[in-house]
């Protein structure tokens, strides 16, 4: 599958310093954001530790289930989307809105 170009570089794929914290501790191997940061086999280091993105792809966040949001670091859906209130304060969880998920893993 050809991607589009990225609409932002991977070193602003992880910004957030509970995320960074998620991914060091292995809990979080996932980051969805709304468009497309990395290419597949693109390196991002976080703290000094490198990783590897596996994979690069449209989902609707309707479409997210809870095995997802445990990608994303939480332990369900529900803990995922009272997440997103906190960053993103009073938007809704519109299940139609696509999103790009970047998979990643240590390397």
């Amino acid at each position: 599958m050809t991607l589009p170009p990225k609409t932002c570089s991977i070193e602003r794929l992880v910004t957030r310093e509970d995320d960074v914290d998620r991914i060091i501790r292995g809990e979080k191997t996932a980051v969805r954001r709304n468009g497309r940061y990395a290419d597949p086999d693109e390196q991002m280091i976080v703290k000094g530790r490198t990783f590897v993105i596996e994979t690069v792809y449209v989902q609707k966040l309707g479409d997210m289930t809870d095995h997802d949001a445990q990608r994303e670091g939480f332990s369900d859906l529900q803990g995922y989307q009272a997440y997103l209130q906190t960053v993103h304060p009073g938007m809704p969880f519109v299940a139609k809105m696509p999103v790009w998920v970047h998979e990643f893993r240590a390397i």
